[in-house]
């Protein structure tokens, strides 16, 4: 259950994210889905700790998830770039939160 509750973490910073470019973009609606994804983002990181999992395993997945399906989801939300060397970093982010896990779990 501890992981169903980072995936709905990651998810709805994700979308709040989002939510906050299309918001700063003119479409001031889009600033209530930015309060409320991140309100149940952080509500949900919080479950996750309480739930015993280590602050440097929980929080390195969420903000690399966050990073890497933000850079992905702009670049078909908002035409933002996505390039190689872009796609080398989220590899090379996604390498160091496995590092971490396994080191946690020794």
């Amino acid at each position: 259950m501890t992981w169903v509750f980072l995936a709905v973490a990651i998810l709805f910073e994700v979308a709040a994210t989002l939510a906050l470019k299309a918001a700063t973009d003119g479409r001031k609606a889009w600033y209530a889905l930015v309060v409320a994804g991140y309100a149940v983002a952080f509500t949900s990181l919080t479950l996750v700790l309480d739930m015993g999992m280590g602050i440097g395993v929980a929080y390195g997945v969420w903000a690399a998830a966050g990073v890497s399906i933000t850079a992905i989801a702009s670049r078909y939300l908002f035409g933002e770039p996505f390039t190689k060397v872009m796609a080398l970093g989220i590899a090379m982010v996604a390498a160091g939160v496995l590092l971490v896990e396994l080191g946690a779990a020794h």
